[in-house]
C-alpha cells in the first residue's frame, strides 16, 4: 500500500489546475499591479508560481492589504470568526473594485 501524504498541497489537484488556454502564460499585469494599503483583493492561487503562495484554505477568500513584506503583501482575511494575516505575492492576488 502507498502511504497517504499530508503535505501543504495535499488535495489541490483541481484547485491549482489551470485552464487549457491559460497554461504556460504569465500574467504580467497581475504581477505588476500597484497595490496600496487598504485595497481589497481576492486570493486566487496560481499553481504555476509556487513562491509566496498562501495555504489552499484561503483560495477564493477576499481581504484587505495591510502592509508590505519584501516582494509580498500582508493581507488581512476573515476565516470563520477569526481575523488572520496571509502573506502572499502579487501573482496570487487580484484587485477588487469598490
Amino acid at each position: 500500500m502507498v502511504t497517504r501524504t499530508h503535505g501543504l498541497r495535499q488535495g489541490t489537484r483541481s484547485i491549482l489546475r489551470k485552464n487549457k488556454r491559460d497554461k504556460g502564460r504569465i500574467f504580467i499585469n497581475r504581477i505588476m499591479h500597484p497595490y496600496q494599503e487598504g485595497d481589497k483583493v481576492a486570493i486566487v492561487l496560481d499553481g504555476a508560481q509556487q513562491g509566496g503562495m498562501p495555504h489552499r484554505r484561503f483560495q477564493g477568500k477576499t481581504g484587505m492589504i495591510t502592509g508590505v513584506q519584501g516582494r509580498a503583501y500582508i493581507v488581512s482575511v476573515k476565516d470563520g470568526n477569526m481575523q488572520k494575516t496571509v502573506v502572499a505575492r502579487p501573482e496570487h492576488l487580484r484587485p477588487i473594485e469598490g
